[in-house]
């Protein structure tokens, strides 16, 4: 069975996240399209398994979780390989896929323990405190429980444009969503997050 060692990721700032591996992504697609299925899928752990680990660590909360939930999601992809023809991006079919995955596990968890949104939400939350990986300041300890307590849609939107960066574009392709509704979502999850720090006290 596949397996990977997520345990040396801890917390970091946005803008740490640029792809490190030397082989593009044309020339995994490249590695696609001739059969080279294996030496494709290295690329791909290779360049994304932190980026993946990290998109979908801020949305579970907890690293025993994500790690467990990485080594579905890396084999999914690997079942998916022969099947993609580069008619989207590499990377937004991959956050694609992760993104899928994590939220069929938070789904999962909330049909398990008949848990409302909220109830769901202040659960990841809780994690936050619980995580003994996390090493940042009060004020993003804060931040992060702000955003577990948004609805799904606007915890996506805002955690992969705030912390990855992405373009609307691309969140559009990665979701299946307008960017316009893309737009709504982030203005609604700033609003409420700002709200949220402002009533806090540190």
């Amino acid at each position: 069975m596949l397996r990977f060692n997520f345990s040396v990721f801890l917390f970091k700032p946005r803008g740490l996240y640029e792809v490190k591996s030397m082989m593009l992504d044309e020339h995994i697609i490249n590695l696609c399209h001739k059969g080279e299925y294996e030496l494709a899928f290295n690329g791909i752990v290779q360049a994304y398994s932190e980026r993946l680990y990290w998109h979908v660590r801020r949305i579970i909360c907890s690293h025993e979780e994500t790690d467990d939930l990485m080594q579905d999601i890396f084999i999914k992809i690997w079942s998916a390989l022969p099947s993609f023809r580069g008619d989207s991006q590499l990377y937004t079919w991959l956050y694609r896929i992760a993104t899928n995955e994590t939220l069929n596990r938070l789904k999962k968890l909330q049909r398990e323990y008949a848990l409302s949104l909220e109830a769901a939400g202040n659960i990841l939350a809780a994690r936050i405190d619980e995580d003994p990986y996390f090493n940042g300041d009060a004020l993003q300890r804060e931040l992060h429980k702000a955003i577990q307590k948004l609805p799904d849609k606007q915890r996506l939107v805002f955690t992969m444009r705030y912390f990855d960066e992405m373009k609307y574009e691309d969140i559009a392709e990665i979701t299946d969503t307008s960017v316009g509704a893309l737009k709504a979502s982030y203005h609604h999850a700033y609003n409420k997050i700002k709200e949220a720090l402002e009533n806090t006290d540190f």
